[in-house]
């Protein structure tokens, strides 16, 4: 059986050159990319232009940190068990973002993309979704203040455009807020992303805040007083009154 062809086309190095997406590491990108820019190089294979970003950084800058959110308690007390390996307890966080915290963004995102190619308007969408990704949140009611900046710099940048109309049209008609993932997901679309990817914008910003977790734990511990606090309130109703 013939093998299949091995690629990549993302980097190569040799004893004295490092290139990525085309370009020298050392001369292109140290000191000329922050980190948003090198994303958005490493996943469209360009720099991206003033506008984008802006837009870009804002997005991903968004998800970096949102308090002691449940993956930053996984984290947390996952460090606690294993603070030799902080990789661990990072990944342990990344693993909780799924449909319903951070990585609603893909499910918006998908939503979406999908909804404008068919044609589909916020009435239809609202009709044959009982559940959309990127509405609602515990906390943020009426209004997620996120998404509000985050449309303003679209429409600074000129980003605000048929995705970001549609969500909005589509939470006024459920009447629920509509949270930065969801915002995020549409500005993704905006830019051109495959929806496919826009968990992954979130898993990368939030490593970050992860991290930021840790080296809190590390200096002013908690998670240890939150495993015994709930094993004692849990397990409350089980034990002899005295």
């Amino acid at each position: 059986m013939a093998r299949k062809p091995i690629r990549s086309d993302l980097a190569w190095s040799t004893t004295d050159r490092i290139v990525v997406r085309g370009k020298d590491l050392p001369g292109e990108i140290l000191g000329k990319l922050n980190l948003g820019d090198m994303a958005f190089l490493e996943l469209t294979g360009r720099t991206p232009d003033a506008r984008e970003s802006k837009l870009f950084n804002a997005m991903v800058v968004t998800l970096v940190e949102h308090g002691l959110t449940p993956s930053a308690l996984a984290a947390r007390l996952t460090y606690l068990g294993a603070p030799e390996a902080m990789q661990a307890a990072v990944a342990a966080g990344l693993c909780g973002l799924g449909s319903v915290f951070v990585g609603s963004t893909e499910g918006c995102a998908k939503l979406l993309s999908e909804a404008v190619a068919r044609g589909d308007d916020a009435k239809k969408i609202v009709a044959e979704n009982k559940r959309i990704p990127g509405l609602g949140h515990p906390l943020h009611k009426p209004i997620d203040p996120r998404t509000v900046r985050l449309f303003e710099i679209a429409r600074e940048t000129g980003y605000y455009g048929k995705y970001c109309k549609l969500i909005e049209e589509v939470a006024k008609l459920k009447n629920i807020t509509l949270n930065a993932t969801g915002a995020i997901g549409a500005l993704a679309c905006e830019l051109g992303f495959d929806w496919k990817v826009c968990r992954g914008l979130g898993v990368m910003a939030r490593a970050v805040g992860l991290v930021g977790h840790l080296l809190e734990e590390s200096q002013q511990p908690i998670a240890e007083e939150i495993w015994v606090r709930i094993d004692e309130e849990a397990s409350a109703h089980l034990k002899p009154k005295k």
